[in-house]
């Protein structure tokens, strides 16, 4: 049977299954990329989640993922070309929960917010109180990866990103709401001319297109003799090396000035350090949601100030 044919057969089948709950657990292994991944997203366990796919796939008569040779589990062909029906079911359920709870003071549900860990755990996780205090019927999933998460594909709600994005096209809305401003740090306890001579922390071949790895190669001149042995996938653990005194790095301002056992250091004959944009990307179906719109404003409160 062709695929279209297979899903008229789905979408007859659907028709009939009026359980929202199980289509969003096939939703979520699309979004997890794996069942653990999927269990975390639901905020269940691995069973739970296969459980579920089992009785969703018996009620429809349908396979709609299976095990790999690896032993992961993967979405089927039906399963891969039923998921924009169930994101465009899940929108309009969002929408009319909307509607439902629009004479409320409060917002409620879980935004997913994704960014880079200093991001996460340096800038926004010390600001969650505030906006949990303010609506309390709000869940808030904070995401620190380097990845960018799709918000087409929905993996996260909201990203907060240091350039503007190249993907996503129509469907994503994306704003600039302030700037990292970097320079080069060391271990307090140095002397300057200590720290001058620390090695540096760079990033990994794969993030030599980053601003801060292209400004520390032109400061070593390529040199490696001049780098820690070391390499780093993302500025939290650059930090955490340049607080334990192995060498020095770019770091943002509004971070390292919270350490006062950091000290900023003076770079001679040297261009100025980069600086960074801080982008908001939501999706243009999901703007105008309460608690899209509640978080967002949070973020332009808390990242704004970040411009220094």
């Amino acid at each position: 049977m062709h695929i279209e044919g297979v899903l008229l057969q789905c979408y007859s089948a659907i028709m009939q299954f009026n359980n929202w709950n199980d289509l969003r657990f096939l939703l979520a292994l699309k979004r997890g990329r794996s069942l653990s991944g999927a269990a975390q997203l639901l905020g269940v366990d691995d069973t739970t989640v296969s459980r579920r796919l089992t009785a969703l796939q018996t009620a429809l008569g349908l396979i709609l993922c299976g095990r790999q040779p690896d032993g992961s589990l993967r979405l089927s062909s039906v399963g891969e070309a039923l998921i924009s029906h169930i994101e465009a079911m899940e929108h309009e359920v969002e929408l009319i929960g909307e509607m439902l709870g629009s004479d409320k003071d409060s917002c409620a549900g879980t935004v997913r917010l994704t960014s880079v860990p200093i991001v996460i755990n340096r800038l926004l996780a010390p600001e969650v109180g505030s906006l949990l205090d303010a609506h309390p019927d709000l869940g808030l999933d904070l995401i620190p990866d380097t990845r960018d998460f799709s918000l087409t594909h929905r993996e996260a709600d909201i990203a907060v990103r240091l350039s503007r994005p190249t993907t996503g096209g129509t469907n994503i809305k994306s704003r600039r709401i302030g700037q990292l401003h970097y320079s080069a740090y060391a271990l307090q306890h140095h002397s300057n001319r200590e720290a001058m001579r620390l090695p540096w922390i760079t990033y990994d071949e794969t993030l030599a297109h980053m601003p801060q790895a292209q400004w520390i190669n032109r400061a070593t001149k390529g040199r490696t003799s001049e780098l820690v042995g070391v390499r780093v996938h993302d500025a939290e653990t650059a930090l955490e090396i340049v607080l334990n005194g192995l060498g020095r790095t770019l770091l943002p301002n509004v971070v390292a000035e919270r350490h006062k056992g950091l000290q900023r250091l003076v770079m001679k004959d040297m261009p100025d350090p980069p600086t960074r944009d801080l982008w908001i990307l939501t999706h243009v179906e999901q703007i105008k949601l309460r608690r899209i719109v509640e978080v967002t404003a949070w973020l332009e409160n808390v990242l704004k100030p970040s411009t220094v």
